[in-house]
C-alpha cells in the first residue's frame, strides 16, 4: 500500500493553518497598538513629536550606564507613586527596559495602563537602540556605538525600508 503524505503534514509552518486574513489583520493591528520599535521611537524623538514620553524602567545603576536621550527615569516599582508627577496628563508613554530577553518594559507598561495612561512598549529595548547606532546618554555625554549590521544598515540614518 502506498501512503502519500500531504504537503501540510510535512510542513512545520503549515502544521497549524494560518488565520483568515480578517483575523490576521486584527491581530497585527492589535500588536502595533501595543508596541513600537526603536527606529520609530527614534524617528519620533528626532521629529519632536509632541505628547510622547519615553520612560526607562531600569534600575539607577542601569540608567547611569546609559539611557535614551530625553527619556524619563522611572523604575517600575516607583511608577504608581511618581508617574503623575513626571508624565503630563494625556501623554502617550513609551516604556523600555534592557532588551528582548527582558520583560521589564512590559511590566512598566502594565503599571502605566493600570494608572490610565495610553502606553506602548518599545520592543528591542535599550539593547536594540544601542545596536542600531542611536545615541545613548551617559555621564560623559552622548555616546554612539557602532551599528550592528545584524540589526540595522551600517550607514547611519539609513532605514531598513520596512
Amino acid at each position: 500500500m502506498l501512503v502519500v503524505m500531504s504537503v501540510v503534514a510535512m510542513s512545520a509552518v503549515l502544521s497549524v493553518p494560518p488565520a483568515d486574513p480578517a483575523r490576521a489583520a486584527a491581530h497585527f493591528a492589535g500588536r502595533l497598538s501595543f508596541e513600537a520599535d526603536v527606529s520609530d521611537v527614534h524617528a519620533d524623538l528626532e521629529a519632536g513629536v509632541a505628547g510622547l514620553v519615553v520612560v526607562d524602567s531600569r534600575s539607577d545603576l542601569a540608567w547611569r550606564q546609559g539611557h535614551l536621550p530625553g527619556a524619563v527615569h522611572l523604575p517600575t516599582a516607583e511608577i504608581a507613586a511618581r508617574a503623575s508627577a513626571l508624565v503630563p496628563a494625556g501623554a502617550v508613554v513609551v516604556t523600555y527596559c534592557w532588551g528582548p530577553g527582558c520583560n521589564g518594559a512590559t511590566r512598566a507598561a502594565l503599571e502605566f495602563a493600570r494608572l490610565g495612561f495610553p502606553v506602548k512598549e518599545m520592543i528591542g529595548g535599550y539593547e536594540y537602540w544601542a545596536r542600531e547606532g542611536f545615541p545613548v546618554q551617559t555621564a560623559d555625554g552622548l555616546r554612539v556605538r557602532p551599528v550592528d549590521d545584524l540589526t540595522a544598515l551600517e550607514r547611519a540614518g539609513a532605514a531598513c525600508g520596512c
